[in-house]
């Protein structure tokens, strides 16, 4: 059954005063024809920094998004999109046309008072292929052949996945939760592994003639391997689980990979999202816990796993800062920021391309070569200068949304 559409408000007009006013007032408009949107909501989530969006505000932006030489891909485009909130104008104008982008004008709080600032426009709340009013969990299931590429067409809105609060609360997290569940029991296991390996009951290979006394100077190596190992498994699970294609007909794997990974590529900057609730993960890491035990001695596994579990608070934190993050330019994170919102926003499907956040890194063990990227932009400065950037990874995004540069 096909839901109804609510009615459509009216596009609200602004005139060229009201732009320069709310500029003034520290807003962050612009405009794109007589399109107008209020970037204020992503200022500080831009890849390129806050400072190209913010020295375009009240401008201009067409020349910027179209090129030469750098054109803005339609993902960037469609995430533009959802701040739009209205026309340059002196007039109101009449309800939008259904399946056209819904601009909210106004923020209404609790008791129903209208706020004056502006919000970014609700572009898919009336509009998508779901119901955002509602758990997506059970609805992107019934998406079928149209499921994957209405994951890969990023939007800025938080996601709920259940209907139940209590699940709904283990499937997202605040970003220090990570650090907070998980450092105290990498230093225990750090501690019991060091003193387990300094009784020297440890061995390797002890059901052969020969076998290899694992001391306790032995701890910090294999805590490397671990980290190590948890790089290795993190690429290949994002590339050939995370990025699968689920079957169209396949109502339980589409729904999966929504819950695994497909979430994070709806809604890249949802922060309650961008790490792994301890709850889920608990289970996870358990199930690798067992496995090392199974496979390693005691302690030599013990200490491997470890190294494991420290890898996988670092990848965490490193993903959020990514996302949310302000990386001084020319860094390695600078570029590593780049090489991930390339990810999120351009290649998320390639198979050659990029996958996760070490996927660059591995795949230049594979081919044995690694190329800085290079991109160049023109930008359309305020007065209408024209500033030409050479980049080598050092603005890890175009002069709005963002294609990136990439490791090759």
């Amino acid at each position: 059954m096909q839901r109804r559409l609510p009615a459509m408000p009216p596009v609200r007009r602004f005139t060229r005063a009201e732009v320069r006013q709310r500029c003034a007032g520290g807003a962050c408009l612009v405009l794109a024809g007589r399109r107008l949107y209020d970037l204020s909501p992503f200022v500080r989530l831009h890849p390129g920094g806050q400072q190209l969006l913010l020295e375009r505000a009240g401008t201009d932006v067409s020349a910027a998004l179209d090129g030469p030489p750098h054109r803005h891909s339609r993902n960037a485009r469609r995430w533009l999109e959802q701040y739009y909130v209205g026309e340059l104008g002196d007039a109101q104008v009449g309800a939008a046309a259904p399946g056209a982008l819904v601009p909210y004008t106004q923020r209404t709080d609790p008791r129903g008072t209208e706020q004056p600032s502006l919000v970014r426009s609700s572009i898919f709340i009336l509009t998508d292929l779901v119901d955002w009013r509602k758990p997506l969990l059970w609805q992107v299931g019934h998406l079928g052949e149209k499921y994957d590429e209405w994951v890969h067409q990023p939007v800025d809105r938080p996601i709920r996945l259940f209907h139940s609060s209590i699940f709904e609360s283990l499937s997202k997290t605040a970003w220090y939760m990570v650090c907070v569940v998980w450092i105290p029991v990498v230093l225990y296991l750090s501690w019991n592994c060091y003193t387990a390996l300094g009784r020297g009951n440890t061995r390797l290979f002890s059901t052969f003639t020969y076998s290899i006394r694992i001391r306790e100077y032995w701890f910090p190596l294999l805590f490397l391997v671990g980290m190590f190992v948890w790089s290795f498994l993190e690429y290949l699970i994002h590339r050939f689980l995370f990025h699968m294609r689920p079957p169209a007909s396949n109502y339980y794997l589409i729904t999966l990979h929504f819950l695994l990974h497909g979430q994070h590529h709806k809604s890249p900057f949802d922060d309650s999202r961008l790490v792994f609730p301890p709850v889920p993960a608990s289970l996870v890491i358990g199930f690798f816990y067992v496995l090392v035990q199974a496979l390693f001695p005691e302690a030599f596994g013990l200490s491997i796993f470890t190294g494991g579990l420290f890898g996988y608070i670092v990848y965490d934190m490193m993903h959020y800062y990514l996302h949310y993050g302000s990386p001084k330019k020319g860094t390695y994170l600078c570029r590593l920021k780049a090489y991930h919102v390339k990810h999120h926003f351009e290649h998320q499907r390639a198979g050659n391309s990029v996958f996760g956040l070490l996927g660059c890194h591995w795949r230049m063990l594979g081919s044995g070569r690694y190329t800085a990227p290079y991109f160049s932009l023109t930008l359309a400065q305020p007065g209408g200068r024209q500033g030409h950037l050479d980049h080598n990874f050092h603005n890890p995004a175009g002069p709005l949304m963002g294609n990136s540069g990439c490791c090759h």
